[in-house]
């Protein structure tokens, strides 16, 4: 039997989820309002991001996904359960990464510098083509679009069952999605000169979370059991994990030394084990 979920629950997972999502305009913003990207600060974030979602879903998501699906077909089976829907949400992130082409991926490397002191293009050559670079940020912009889907559901399901926990994925994901607005707004603004239609562009690619969330609602609240909750959530736990090993931890290396990196992935987890044991 499907359990009512109060509508005041629902609109707040729905504002955690539209905040993480609309961060991709923070990094955005950064990239027209700052001169220099602070390599070790955003790689200690991003480290941070990544050592949040990865103990979360290990500790906390994981393991709420077994009890809930204990419940509704055994103990050993709803182990099995929890396991194959981990790695079968490992599985859709991955091919959906697998089908967007690298140059256009939404983990490659930007930095601020690359929008040169006077707008002018910094890159070389074909690439700095107005066709190609405009390509380039709209197929970005919609290659996060397609990633920032299942993070919607995973944030919004996430806020549904715990707000707490709502709140630090939120937190988390909305820190990744900075460099991905850096990611469509250096091309676009290349290819345009526009500030507004690349800031545009890279607000509109975060909409695809509360979409997500959206989807995850009208498809799965309305039969949200047991069953349903612990398959979703073990699923979340999974594409949040491949999240943070694929694109967060590689992108913060790149952003900074090994150890900033490791510095906040250690942060991260440390900070989401405190406020579990607060609020447990």
């Amino acid at each position: 039997m499907s359990t009512a979920i109060p509508m005041s629950t629902v609109l707040f997972a729905f504002g955690l989820t539209a905040f993480a999502g609309l961060s991709t305009g923070i990094g955005s913003a950064l990239a027209f309002f700052t001169k220099k990207t602070n390599t070790k600060f955003l790689a200690v974030s991003l480290g941070f991001s990544a050592g949040v979602m990865i103990y979360v879903s290990m500790i906390e998501i994981f393991v709420k996904a077994r009890d809930s699906l204990s419940l509704a077909v055994g103990p050993t089976l709803g182990y099995w359960y929890t396991t194959l829907a981990f790695f079968g949400g490992i599985a859709v992130i991955g091919i959906i990464d697998k089908f967007v082409p690298s140059f256009e991926n939404p983990h490659e490397y930007h930095r601020i510098e690359e929008m040169g002191p006077n707008g002018e293009a910094v890159m070389a050559g074909a690439d700095a083509k107005n066709g190609a670079l405009l390509r380039m940020g709209m197929f970005s912009a919609l290659a996060i679009g397609i990633h920032n889907f299942p993070e919607g559901l995973a944030t919004f399901t996430s806020a549904i069952q715990d707000p707490t926990l709502g709140i630090s994925i939120a937190v988390a994901i909305a820190i990744h999605n900075i460099p991905e607005g850096i990611a469509v707004s250096v091309p676009i603004y290349f290819a345009t000169g526009s500030r507004k239609k690349a800031f545009g562009y890279s607000f509109l690619s975060g909409l695809s979370e509360p979409v997500g969330a959206l989807a995850g609602y009208l498809i799965f609240m309305r039969y949200f059991n047991d069953m349903v909750f612990g398959l979703l959530f073990a699923s979340v736990a999974g594409i949040m994990v491949f999240i943070s090993l694929d694109g967060l931890l590689p992108t913060a290396e790149k952003y900074g030394e090994h150890h900033h990196a490791i510095f906040g992935v250690i942060a991260g987890m440390a900070v989401m084990a405190v406020s579990l044991l607060l609020f447990a």
